[in-house]
């Protein structure tokens, strides 16, 4: 596979053999020119390199100017799903998602005596979770943009943001193909990132107010409290390491140990984006959320290049950069919920209009495309209703 810097890719470019982004993902089919919008797009998300085992140059065909294939045309079209298996779905996530949170909260409970956690327990539930995104992710995503409507029993902050990170970090990972088994350590380690927090008193970290010099020590002794109490548990050093480095940067910004790139584990790299990710975009005692779009633009831009390229674009592919779950404004002036990922271009997925069912009870699912209809921006929570 050769590599091609995008900058020195004219919008003429064609190549004979397919063009790939990376992990297998198709850019341009072979002798289809990139495209004055593809490389403008390349370029505004960092993408600097494109890979193809054919030659550059050739009789390129007409370029599709407004997406990623030829296939992306098409996508300003609507297209209808039953409406019962929607539900069901959803209901089944629901589930899925309910179940990680009470396990969580019993664990936490556990631990807190400092009674050593059941890896083979922790496995098993992650294995239903892993089943779950692999079944069908974009119902476990609506699930979690749902911030917090499950949560009936209102867990604390700590279940909270452990199960979404989790739920979070299996999706990045199953986009990255980590094998089922080290998708199941991952998991584990992402159940038990947050351990450090339980030797603290709540007080802390749920604190509305300016925190003292000495509760700010705690909050970031947490990686090392955990590692700690994780290796006093005997657990394997993979998941004892992610809980150490998951506040770690690429860029050495991180704590406890100023880590860069290659020295930080790559389950620590995954779970900082996912927890990153889930922190800016759901409610804490010291700060409004902010709305998934935004939460989402701000992990693009990768500021002072704190997290992995890879991992961070597995989150944009995995989520789409309107992620599943947005209430948005169209552009045709309806009002809509993002449902799927289009996985030709983030910036366009597949939205659910409201009072979209038909007569027989199927729901109508649009295509959204630069050229057709598209989403102008997300809404505010009480213009969704």
């Amino acid at each position: 596979m050769n590599s091609y810097t995008v900058e020195n890719l004219s919008p003429e470019q064609s190549f004979s053999r397919a063009v790939f982004l990376d992990q297998g993902f198709v850019l341009t089919a072979p002798g289809i020119a990139m495209g004055a919008a593809m490389k403008e797009a390349l370029q505004e998300w960092g993408f600097e390199t494109v890979q193809s085992e054919g030659e550059a140059g050739g009789d390129p065909k007409e370029a599709v100017p407004e997406g990623f294939s030829a296939e992306t045309e098409g996508l300003s079209a609507e297209t209808e799903a039953t409406g019962s298996l929607e539900s069901e779905q959803l209901k089944h996530a629901e589930t899925v998602y309910r179940d990680l949170q009470g396990f969580v909260e019993s664990l936490f409970a556990q631990m807190e005596s400092y009674i050593a956690p059941d890896f083979n327990e922790m496995a098993k539930q992650i294995k239903a979770l892993c089943d779950a995104v692999r079944k069908d992710s974009r119902y476990l995503l609506r699930v979690l943009e749902s911030n917090g409507a499950l949560q009936d029993a209102q867990p604390s902050y700590l279940v909270s943001h452990t199960v979404k990170s989790t739920i979070l970090s299996i999706i990045i990972g199953s986009y990255l193909k980590l094998t089922h088994p080290r998708l199941i350590e991952l998991g584990v380690a992402a159940i038990l990132h947050e351990a450090g927090m339980l030797t603290l008193t709540p007080e802390i970290y749920t604190s509305t107010g300016a925190l003292s010099k000495e509760d700010q020590k705690a909050i970031l002794s947490h990686p090392v409290l955990g590692y700690k109490l994780l290796k006093s548990f005997d657990l394997p050093p993979a998941i004892t390491a992610a809980a150490l480095e998951h506040h770690e940067r690429e860029n050495g910004e991180g704590y406890p140990r100023r880590l860069t790139g290659e020295k930080i584990t790559f389950y620590a790299k995954i779970i900082a984006v996912a927890c990153s990710y889930e922190a800016q975009t759901s409610t804490r005692p010291y700060k409004m959320t902010k709305d998934s779009y935004s939460g989402m633009v701000n992990m693009l831009k990768n500021e002072r290049k704190q997290y992995q390229d890879a991992v961070v674009r597995a989150l944009v592919f995995s989520l789409s950069i309107y992620p599943i779950g947005l209430h948005v404004l169209l552009s045709d002036g309806r009002k809509g919920q993002v449902v799927d990922v289009n996985p030709e271009d983030p910036r366009y997925p597949l939205v659910q209009p409201q009072e979209a069912a038909t007569a027989e009870g199927k729901i109508k699912i649009l295509k959204t495309s630069r050229a057709g209809v598209h989403i102008i921006r997300p809404l505010e929570k009480d213009e969704a209703g």
